[in-house]
C-alpha cells in the first residue's frame, strides 16, 4: 500500500552529476528504511545507499565517496545524489521501502515496496 515513483534519471557525461527524486505515497510511516538499489544488464541488483526515519545512512562501498541521500519525512521524499559520474555507474535505479524498519539492510529481501526505477546512462 506504498507507492514509489522515481524521476531524475538521463542520459549524462563522465564527471558529471545527478540528482534522483523518489516520492512515496499511500500507508507510509516515518519509521521506515528509503533506500537506492541499482542493477545493469546482466548484474545483480545492487545496493546504493539508505536513510532510515531519524536520519542515519549508509552507502555502498562502489559508491561511497561520491554518493549522498537526504529525506524529508513530511514530503515522504528522498534524493540521491552522484557525483563524478562513471560509465560503470549506469545502470536502472530503483528507489525501495522497509516498513517499520529502524535498522538498514543491504538485503533486496527486506524493502517492501519497489518503484519502476529511473534509467542512468553515463557516456564516456
Amino acid at each position: 500500500q506504498v507507492r514509489l515513483v522515481e524521476s531524475g534519471g538521463g542520459l549524462v557525461q563522465a564527471g558529471g552529476s545527478l540528482r534522483l527524486t523518489c516520492v512515496a505515497s499511500g500507508q507510509t510511516v516515518t519509521r521506515s528504511i528509503m533506500a537506492w538499489f541499482r542493477q545493469a544488464p546482466g548484474k545483480e541488483r545492487e545496493f546504493v545507499a539508505a536513510v532510515s526515519g531519524s536520519g542515519n545512512t549508509d552507502y555502498g562501498d562502489s559508491v561511497k565517496d561520491r554518493v549522498s541521500i537526504s529525506r524529508h519525512n513530511a514530503k515522504n521524499t528522498a534524493w540521491l545524489e552522484i557525483d563524478n559520474l562513471k560509465p560503470e555507474d549506469t545502470a536502472m535505479y530503483y528507489c525501495a521501502f522497509d516498513a517499520f524498519a529502524a535498522r538498514i539492510s543491504y538485503s533486496v529481501e527486506r524493502y517492501d515496496y519497489w518503484g519502476q526505477g529511473t534509467q542512468v546512462t553515463v557516456s564516456s
